[in-house]
């Protein structure tokens, strides 16, 4: 603009006014476009309150002229939230720096929010938080670049399930508003982490190579069946069998537990089994069955936060393990237990519960807790107690403290391997990249279901 300026001074008036008029014909509409594209609306797909995705605990309402939502808490649980879904075919929002929205607490308490991006199939959500007096009004600022403490993305912004729209520990006569949900700001085009690997969808369709399934497991009950509530109670499993499945081969079976309900700004954990990934990083998703399971009360329903009913877990899951292997040719004699978190001390509190489940497992895999910690009645004398029913060949810990887990060794009997990660944050991202204690971990599983179980020497620990 200051050569044009220039330029101008030195011309005729008539000439300047030819100069500027090109100018402004050429210039200015780049300039509203760009503008434009700055702030992306990210609803014009949305119509009605029905086009919402997995609305909790609310009455919500949309209002498709200003593009609003507004959400009223209706439950006394821990959360209750509203999900805006991405459109058929995604977001484009692999260039984009961030999405933001304008939140507003029209009602008569304060309201702690969150604004998350839900991950397709990334590594990990992510959020904002911030807690909104009364008729306050917020802009949440989502950064899409977001990385763990160690530099490791969290989020592939171009696989964004939706935005969601949370108030944490919901109260009566909270009004939330949200407006000008837009993609804001521009960044180079994302890059894929080397090694990286994106767990699949779950679907609903039947068990097929390659397919992740919801699938039904009786409960209770002499005879163990699925598909059928006739006589029975039934809960549903999450089924992964490989791509290189085939029905007439046998596989070792990865099953695993979620951890539990929890959202802050450092963690985005659902407490259900859905958000399982460990037993895909482990496998590669090839040469295992994988098989995440639900912690359940007792009839069935899954528990997201705490235990749900542990018998009730424990007969889930040995009915599920059994089902696999009559089934689809999983290996009684491979079976391998891990989880995140409350799933890792599921390991040992559910998974060790009594000698009917305790003697399933080849091996166990726990990530940041373990049995004995003393999280909800996992005393340490109790881990004591089950560990000495272990009757596999190794254990793994991932982001354990050695001397913490050091009087579990002697009762457990065998050999134990403990490794850092690095994330530097509670999330089980780090099992879907080429990190090196995945890596560790992937040779110590190879190791583990390689041979049989009544075979030679048990896997030797490291450092």
């Amino acid at each position: 603009m200051r050569s044009s300026c220039g330029y101008g001074h030195q011309a005729s008036s008539t000439v300047g006014g030819v100069a500027w008029a090109v100018v402004a014909a050429v210039v200015l509409p780049l300039v509203i476009v760009g503008a434009a594209l700055a702030r992306e609306p990210l609803t014009e797909h949305v119509r009605a309150a029905a086009d919402l995705l997995d609305v909790r605990d609310a009455a919500v309402e949309w209002s498709e002229a200003d593009a609003r939502l507004t959400l009223r808490p209706t439950g006394d649980g821990m959360y209750a939230w509203a999900t805006i879904p991405a459109p058929a075919g995604g977001w484009n929002l692999g260039t984009r720096a961030a999405v933001e929205a304008r939140v507003t607490n029209l009602g008569a308490v304060s309201a702690d929010v969150a604004v998350g991006i839900v991950a397709d199939a990334g590594w990990e959500s992510i959020g904002t938080f911030h807690e909104l007096a009364v008729g306050e009004t917020w802009t949440f600022v989502c950064n899409l670049r977001q990385t763990f403490p160690d530099g490791t993305p969290k989020l592939d912004p171009a696989r964004v399930a939706g935005v969601q729209v949370m108030v944490r520990k919901p109260k009566a006569g909270q009004v939330i508003v949200v407006e000008e949900l837009v993609a804001t700001g521009s960044a180079a085009a994302w890059q894929r982490p080397a090694g990286r690997l994106d767990v699949p969808p779950v679907i609903a369709k039947p068990p097929s190579a390659g397919l992740r399934v919801r699938w039904p497991v009786m409960l209770g009950g002499a005879n163990a069946s699925i598909g059928s509530q006739a006589g029975g109670r039934t809960a549903e499993v999450i089924l992964y069998l490989p791509e290189d499945w085939r029905p007439d081969d046998r596989y070792p079976v990865i099953v695993e537990f979620p951890g539990n309900i929890w959202f802050t700004p450092g963690c985005y954990s659902t407490g259900r089994p859905e958000q399982c990934v460990i037993g895909y990083g482990m496998s590669c998703g090839r040469g295992a069955i994988w098989l995440s399971l639900p912690f359940v009360d007792a009839a069935g329903n899954v528990a997201e936060n705490s235990w749900g009913n542990p018998d009730s877990t424990a007969d889930l899951c040995v009915r599920a393990v059994e089902l696999i292997c009559k089934r689809f040719g999983g290996d009684r004699e491979r079976l391998v237990l891990t989880g995140f978190s409350r799933g890792a001390i599921a390991c040992g509190f559910i998974g060790l519960r009594d000698d009917r489940i305790a003697a399933l497992w080849r091996g166990l895999h726990c990530c940041q807790h373990f049995d004995g910690d003393g999280w909800n009645g996992a005393t340490l004398d109790g881990a004591v107690e089950r560990a000495r029913r272990f009757r596999g060949a190794a254990v793994f810990h991932t982001d354990n403290v050695p001397e913490r887990i050091r009087p579990l060794e002697e009762p457990l009997g065998v050999p134990v391997t403990v490794v850092q990660s690095g994330l530097g944050a509670h999330s089980a991202a780090m099992f879907l990249d080429d990190r090196d204690s995945t890596l560790r971990l992937r040779a110590w599983y190879d190791e583990l279901v390689r041979r049989p179980a009544a075979a030679a020497s048990p896997v030797q620990s490291s450092p």
